[in-house]
């Protein structure tokens, strides 16, 4: 086996160790990524499905991503077998901006799957969350205690799992062992996906912290299901901000 040199090599490390590939068995892993930011991140404003792009610190954030993921594989290829097998994104354009990233680091195609979407919030969408407490009040103090309440009409977490859920199954049907896929995602998906592969009652949903942008979980596999090796992991310090 080629050997690197001596820096790259603890560069590589602290890159997996970050991401958890290095000590998480044999089994395939999952790694959810949440888009880098857009401006309305930003601004406190609720997304859901209308698609604003990434602004110039969700780019950054992106690339900064990719590097630490592409790196991340590498050393854990060389050292425990784990390789990236595949990228599958939401079709939303901050997902696909976030993913395309990766996808020109590593070389590897990205294939987009619309199940990926954040989930829908009807009429809280495009708010800020002042505006969701004075026009919603009842969904959105529902909200706040950790209720899976339809906020605005839109989509339950319960609901958004179930797509979600489908969409990685379906992405990891190519995948092979010690193989991993990144899906690229959004903050409520991510939370609906997790626990859905983890099998989670939905009402304790709300206990996984939501994900910073450009910020991932990990999950390994193991003989009685998924696992949680890794959560919020990634080089970009940002706050997470709940709004898609």
């Amino acid at each position: 086996m080629e050997r690197l040199p001596s820096d790259s090599v603890h560069r590589h490390c602290d890159a997996a160790r970050g991401v958890g590939l290095l000590s998480t068995g044999s089994g395939r892993r999952v790694v959810l990524l949440r888009h880098g930011r857009t401006q309305w991140n930003a601004d406190g404003r609720f997304q859901g499905q209308l698609d604003p792009p990434l602004d110039a610190t969700g780019q950054r954030q992106a690339h900064r991503a990719a590097e630490t993921l592409a790196e991340a594989t590498l050393m854990a290829e060389t050292l425990a077998g784990a390789r990236l097998s595949a990228i599958v994104t939401s079709d939303s354009r901050r997902a696909w901006s976030t993913a395309t990233a990766l996808g020109t680091v590593t070389g590897l195609p990205v294939a987009a799957d619309p199940r990926l979407r954040e989930m829908h919030l009807g009429g809280w969408q495009g708010l800020h969350r002042d505006e969701v407490a004075r026009l919603f009040p009842a969904e959105y103090a529902a909200w706040t205690r950790g209720e899976d309440v339809r906020r605005g009409g839109g989509e339950t977490y319960a609901e958004v799992g179930v797509r979600a859920g489908a969409a990685v199954r379906d992405a990891l049907t190519d995948v092979p062992t010690g193989g991993t896929l990144v899906a690229v995602t959004h903050g409520g998906t991510a939370r609906a996906a997790l626990g859905s592969l983890l099998e989670l009652p939905p009402e304790h949903w709300w206990r996984l912290a939501p994900l910073g942008n450009a910020r991932w979980s990990l999950l390994t596999e193991a003989t009685g299901g998924w696992r949680l090796a890794a959560h919020n992991g990634g080089a970009v310090s940002a706050p997470a901000a709940q709004c898609g």
